[in-house]
Formats: C-alpha cells, sequence, structure tokens
C-alpha cells in the first residue's frame, strides 16, 4: 500500500458527523483552492490554508491528514460537482447534439467560477501522476456513453468514442484556457460558436466538398 493510498482509506474515517463540522470542511476545501491556486501545490502550506479560513491548525487534522490529502480530495470534489452540473443542464437536451452544446457553454461558465482548476489540475502530474490521470479519465467517461449512443443511432460518424471525448477535452479546455486562465475573462460567444461549428463541420468549407463531390 503507498503513503497516499493508505492517506485515502485513513480519510474515509475523517468525513465529519455534524452540520457544522461539514461546514468547517468545505470551508477549508474551498480556501485550499484559492491557495494552491495562488502558490501552487509545493509553495502552499497547511498553515496557509488555516490561517486564510481561520482555522485553528489542530482543527485541519479533524478532516484531512495532510497537505496531500486535502489537495486530492479536493480535485476530486471539483471534478465530481463539474460532472453534477454537467449532467444537470444536458437532461433538457433533445439530442446529443445540443448536450454537447450546452456541455461546452456549461463547462466554460463553471471554469469561470473555478478558474483556479487549471493550474491545480496540471500541478497534479508532478504530484501524483495517477490524480492526474483519474480526472481526466472522469471526465471522458462523461462524454462516452452519449457519443455511443449518438454513434449508434447515427446521428454522429462512426468514430471511436473515446479518441472523440478526448478531442472535445482538448478543444474545450484550451479554449478555456485561452481566455479565462489567461486573460481572466469570459470566453466570447462568437469564439464558443466558432469552437462548436469547428467540431461539428470541421475545417473544410462546403464549397470545397461540393466541388469534391463530398
Amino acid at each position: 500500500m503507498t503513503e497516499h493510498t493508505s492517506e485515502t482509506k485513513q480519510q474515509q474515517s475523517k468525513i465529519p458527523a455534524t452540520t457544522k463540522g461539514a461546514k468547517t470542511r468545505q470551508k477549508l476545501l474551498n480556501v485550499a483552492e484559492e491557495v494552491f491556486g495562488a502558490k501552487g501545490y509545493f509553495a502552499a502550506s497547511i498553515i496557509d490554508i488555516t490561517q486564510q479560513a481561520n482555522v485553528a491548525q489542530g482543527t485541519f487534522y479533524n478532516y484531512f491528514e495532510s497537505k496531500y490529502e486535502i489537495y486530492a480530495e479536493l480535485i476530486k470534489q471539483l471534478s465530481r460537482d463539474f460532472r453534477i452540473e454537467i449532467k444537470q443542464e444536458v437532461a433538457r437536451a433533445k439530442s446529443q447534439r445540443e448536450a454537447l452544446e450546452i456541455g461546452i457553454h456549461v463547462f466554460l461558465k463553471w471554469v469561470k467560477n473555478h478558474r483556479n482548476l487549471y493550474s491545480i489540475v496540471q500541478q497534479s502530474v508532478l504530484v501524483d501522476e495517477q490524480l492526474y490521470r483519474a480526472y481526466y479519465e472522469r471526465l471522458a467517461q462523461g462524454y462516452l456513453k452519449g457519443l455511443e449512443e449518438a454513434i449508434g443511432s447515427g446521428e454522429f460518424k462512426a468514430l471511436n468514442a473515446e479518441t472523440v471525448a478526448y478531442c472535445l477535452m482538448g478543444v474545450t479546455s484550451f479554449i478555456g484556457m485561452r481566455w479565462v486562465y489567461w486573460e481572466n475573462k469570459e470566453v466570447p460567444e462568437e469564439v464558443v460558436q466558432d469552437a462548436i461549428t469547428f467540431i461539428f463541420e470541421g475545417l473544410v468549407s462546403q464549397e470545397r466538398k461540393n466541388q469534391k463531390g463530398e
């Protein structure tokens, strides 16, 4: 058993039993998102988190065993919260295309509210590669069911669903990085629409397709 695995098992016994405890734990996670985003994992300390949260350092250990543990839980929580929000929003979609379009808008809005997500997740490749990989694998899983259904019904081309999932993740992630993380701005709607057009229509113009008889 690795050190990180041991910490994960220990954390399971630290889930607070009271509403007050749950609020304190969530407060620590919210502050950790700011601290890790601003300072980075390696430069940040537990003291940074507890001082900013106005919580005694000893109280921290009622909820987390270490800096790594709160960092890992933060990434898992951000991933979980995002996937829940996406699921709720796309439930109103009447087609898989509409579901993807809604999902793109929700993702870009969500990262605007959680701008530090980019740096926190990217740091994890150096902290614990399994955390980094698991984050993106869970994200990809969120795409697969809808893609497979759309491919099976003929709505989408017969492409490998996993390949398409990672392509979609790449497009949305880097557009968000360009506008949200680098410039701290909302992604312009015309940029979002260009991305959607690119995803569903590709780069080749309809005129060129007509010339080739496609």
